[in-house]
């Protein structure tokens, strides 16, 4: 009977470490989880893709949570999962569609020109932010279309604000020559 005491406390504390590792991922994921369908958005600009892809890396994340050594890095640790699911959500749909398109005119009509044009600078621009390496493109996303202070991105990505302005500064460099 002993045996079975120690079976029961040792279950009894695995339960107990489980529900409170359990407990603290639901308090960093109420503080990250805006903040992931965000970046999420700002790389699918649709707000369903976002919130799917966001749903994905909260169920990632709640996997692999018990991986992560440090926790107090969770938010950087969800920020970089999200953004790069959304990355891969965004490839993937942009080669569906050219599969699906590619019989198709690309011409916009002559009344939308105004708007085709607009639409083709952003999506120039997304094409330039996409061809930066992945540190200087979240940089440029935090910092530019999501509009988050440097401290902010530092702390997000979990660097120095001295490295988040020179990774912003090479970024603008970058788009600067891809746009011209």
């Amino acid at each position: 009977m002993h045996g079975h005491v120690d079976v029961d406390r040792l279950a009894g504390t695995f339960v107990d470490e489980k529900a409170v590792r359990e407990r603290e991922f639901e308090i960093r994921l109420a503080e990250s989880s805006t903040l992931a369908v965000r970046v999420a958005y700002a790389v699918l600009h649709h707000r369903q893709d976002a919130e799917d892809v966001a749903q994905e890396a909260f169920a990632r994340a709640y996997r692999r949570f018990g991986q992560l050594r440090d926790r107090e890095r969770f938010r950087a640790w969800l920020v970089r999962m999200t953004w790069r699911l959304a990355i891969d959500r965004r490839r993937s749909e942009r080669r569906r569609l050219a599969r699906e398109g590619a019989h198709l005119s690309s011409a916009a009509p002559a009344s939308a020109g105004e708007e085709a044009e607009a639409n083709e600078r952003a999506a120039r621009l997304w094409r330039a932010i996409e061809a930066l390496p992945e540190k200087l493109r979240v940089v440029i996303v935090l910092a530019n279309i999501q509009e988050h202070d440097l401290a902010d991105v530092a702390r997000l990505l979990d660097v120095p604000t001295g490295t988040v302005k020179s990774r912003l500064f090479l970024a603008r460099q970058r788009l600067k020559e891809l746009l011209q």
